[in-house]
């Protein structure tokens, strides 16, 4: 019995120190709530059902705004609204440049057609990236605007008063190489930087309806 009740002992002085030095309990949190855009300013997609394939931008939510996604107009804009940092999406191009802009292929959004990084940066942005944009599916108030993809370089050379989150849109490890190419000559830069994530691209057809990332979707038309 004197056996069996040290081992209880022994057993719950184990638990305790393992749930000591995992609690928060006696601890403070540091840094407070961060709000992170996600894309910037945005419009967002009116649809339920949601895909690796689905094609958001014919199907919005009535348009308020002018801003596009991963533009450097909507991520200042989410900065005046008070976002602390901005999510934003990277292909590397055939000419080793990141573009700035969200779907895998060009064919939902904008008047191109094929996979956003097997294009030169120059292709990418004699693109209308507001294209096919509409709430209805027949009427494109964004659509000749005159906006364009920007590169990773543009919206770092742009100021902006906010951090950035990084999504690579694949997991081609020469991206995160490109990018630490890119930043090792500008200190500010990498301080402007929040963090990094990487998403697999999804094997389909080029005549799928729309390869789109399965992100989260966003709660506001705003941030």
């Amino acid at each position: 019995m004197h056996r069996f009740k040290k081992t209880l002992i022994t057993l719950a002085l184990i638990t305790t120190a393992i749930w000591a030095n995992n609690t928060t309990l006696f601890t403070t949190p540091t840094g407070g709530t961060k709000l992170i855009a996600h894309r910037g300013v945005h419009h967002v997609y009116a649809g339920n059902n949601r895909t690796a394939y689905t094609c958001r931008a014919p199907n919005v939510e009535p348009i308020t705004h002018d801003f596009i996604e991963n533009t450097i107009p909507s991520m200042q804009a989410a900065f005046e609204y008070g976002a602390d940092v901005v999510e934003l999406d990277v292909h590397l191009t055939t000419d080793k440049t990141f573009a700035v802009f969200h779907d895998w292929t060009l064919d939902c959004q904008t008047n191109g057609v094929g996979i956003t990084h097997k294009h030169t940066i120059a292709d990418l942005q004699k693109l209308d990236i507001g294209y096919n944009i509409s709430h209805n599916g027949t009427d494109f108030p964004l659509r000749g605007t005159g906006q364009t993809m920007p590169t990773l370089r543009d919206v770092f050379s742009a100021n902006l008063n906010g951090k950035f989150l990084i999504n690579f849109k694949s997991d081609r490890r020469s991206e995160g190489t490109a990018l630490a190419t890119l930043l090792k000559p500008h200190p500010t830069d990498r301080k402007s930087l929040a963090s990094t994530a990487a998403r697999h691209q999804p094997n389909a057809p080029l005549n799928a309806p729309q390869t789109c990332a399965a992100t989260t979707a966003t709660a506001s038309n705003h941030v």
